[in-house]
């Protein structure tokens, strides 16, 4: 297994960052096999959503409504509402593994990697390529 680390600036927003590109770029030219995506953060995930169209905002406004950023947890340190972002990874995990075939991601038309990211305390994250052969 081959694997790669890659820091991204994601800011003090929430933030949904495509990693597409990175991700294409780095397989490119190793032939047929499984691309495994990780970030070793326990308040991010990866998501493999439509980009571009609204849905990466869609997406969240869902979080927002479904983990709003107030007083209710229990995980209390850092801005207000920093414990949704532990919940977070329960609901978008910290993974996801794409095929690869001759050397190209096997993604849908519409489909792009993503690092979804609500943890305003954290400017940067690091998110682990791993290609497996086949």
């Amino acid at each position: 297994m081959d694997s790669h680390v890659t820091t991204y600036r994601t800011g003090d927003v929430e933030r949904v960052l495509d990693l597409t590109s990175d991700a294409a770029d780095w397989v490119a030219g190793r032939g047929d096999g499984l691309l495994h995506v990780f970030v070793p953060h326990a308040t991010a995930g990866i998501a493999i959503l439509e980009t571009g169209a609204g849905s990466d905002d869609d997406l969240l406004a869902a979080l927002r409504d479904l983990l709003p950023a107030d007083d209710r947890w229990r995980h209390r340190h850092g801005s207000l509402g920093h414990g949704r972002s532990h919940v977070m990874p329960a609901l978008i995990p910290p993974y996801a593994s794409v095929p690869v075939l001759g050397g190209r991601l096997a993604l849908g038309t519409w489909q792009s990697i993503c690092l979804v990211d609500l943890n305003v305390d954290n400017a940067e994250r690091e998110v682990r390529f791993s290609f497996v052969g086949g």
